[in-house]
């Protein structure tokens, strides 16, 4: 089965959702670091410092999240933030009494806001910049302090929570991602024979026919139909009709181009959407699929059983200028095959009456 092009824009409200999370994510990190300030955390001296890196990082977040430029919203863009994040924090620990500051375990919000977003390698990446950070923060001279074996021991203490938020929160970001792609697959796929359901089907093609009609190009509709499924569901049973269906989904999607996209509408109905496709072509690609399905064969216990299927076609813009119009007149060209005796490719006419 190919992938479905479907999650560009659920990938956007994907994004959208985290992006606000992350900016709520640093307001509160501001406002911790205000409060602190406020009720007379650091020293006198120290608070223009604190106030200075206060002011950069609150323009920072202004200008990352709500100028125009910035708009559009990608995981770069929240990659920048938390090392922003970690800069800001490492600057106000040093002014607040570096390691035995009580701000010290903001650094578990970049670590969170990274794990839940991100994923393991920048996780873990960041990680190792919060690393150098402590060690930076542990004493005046680093070479000296890494000396002290007391104090790496202290340090390995210090460090491993921030380890294990980052990698429970990440093992859990990724459990989540896998539950709910394995929904999403489901939501949008026919279980039967693996292609997009009729939601799915629905959702790529108003995108589609939206940029044949933004660009004036042709696209086409194929409505296609089993001419005796119910036969061999009353004759060998529905297991064997269930294998019918496989078989029939399996020789259309083999004549379809991989930017092609077919569905199952439900029952025996199938339908292919065919981009930057003429009537013309769209027809000779009908009678390739029907041919690919008249020649196949279905076996059932000793037996090879033949099925063959009927097609309509409707093309954009001559067939309907609107998505709906175009599925309705495919389907009456498709019953227009049906009653001319099966086994047909028929394309829709403008003596047809316009159902839509």
């Amino acid at each position: 089965m190919k992938p479905i092009d479907l999650p560009v824009s659920l990938e956007r409200e994907e994004l959208r959702g985290l992006a606000r999370t992350v900016a709520e994510i640093e307001w509160l990190l501001l406002v911790l670091v205000l409060l602190y300030q406020a009720f007379g955390g650091p020293k006198e001296e120290d608070r223009a410092a604190i106030s200075m890196a206060m002011m950069f990082f609150a323009a920072f977040v202004l200008t990352f999240r709500y100028t125009n430029f910035y708009r559009t919203e990608s995981r770069w863009k929240i990659a920048i933030e938390t090392w922003v994040m970690i800069v800001f924090i490492t600057w106000s620990l040093w002014f607040t009494g570096k390691l035995g500051s009580p701000l010290l375990n903001c650094y578990l919000l970049v670590i969170i806001t990274s794990a839940l977003t991100l994923g393991k390698l920048s996780t873990a990446a960041e990680l190792l910049v919060i690393s150098l950070a402590l060690l930076m923060l542990g004493h005046e001279s680093a070479q000296d302090w890494l000396l002290s074996l007391s104090n790496i021991g202290g340090m390995a203490v210090l460090f491993v929570p921030f380890i294990l938020v980052g990698y429970v929160t990440t093992m859990f970001s990724a459990d989540i991602r896998y539950g709910l792609s394995k929904v999403k697959a489901l939501s949008e796929t026919d279980e039967l024979t693996g292609l997009l359901n009729r939601r799915a089907f629905s959702i790529v093609a108003t995108r589609m026919f939206g940029q044949a009609t933004r660009y004036t190009r042709p696209l086409s509709i194929l409505m296609i139909d089993s001419d005796g499924l119910k036969q061999v569901n009353d004759r060998y049973g529905h297991g064997a009709g269930d294998d019918m269906l496989r078989m029939l989904a399996q020789c259309i999607q083999h004549e379809l181009r991989s930017t092609d996209v077919l569905a199952r509408q439900g029952g025996d109905e199938f339908v292919a959407l065919l981009p930057e496709t003429s009537a013309a072509s769209a027809r000779e690609v009908a009678e390739r699929v029907r041919h690919a399905v008249e020649n196949a064969r279905t076996e059932v216990g000793s037996e090879l059983v033949q099925n063959t299927i009927s097609i309509g076609i409707a093309t954009y813009p001559d067939d309907g200028r609107i998505l709906e119009t175009l599925l309705v007149n495919a389907d009456s060209a498709l019953y227009r095959a049906k009653a001319a005796g099966r086994n047909l490719v028929a394309e829709f006419t403008a003596s047809e009456p316009d159902l839509a």
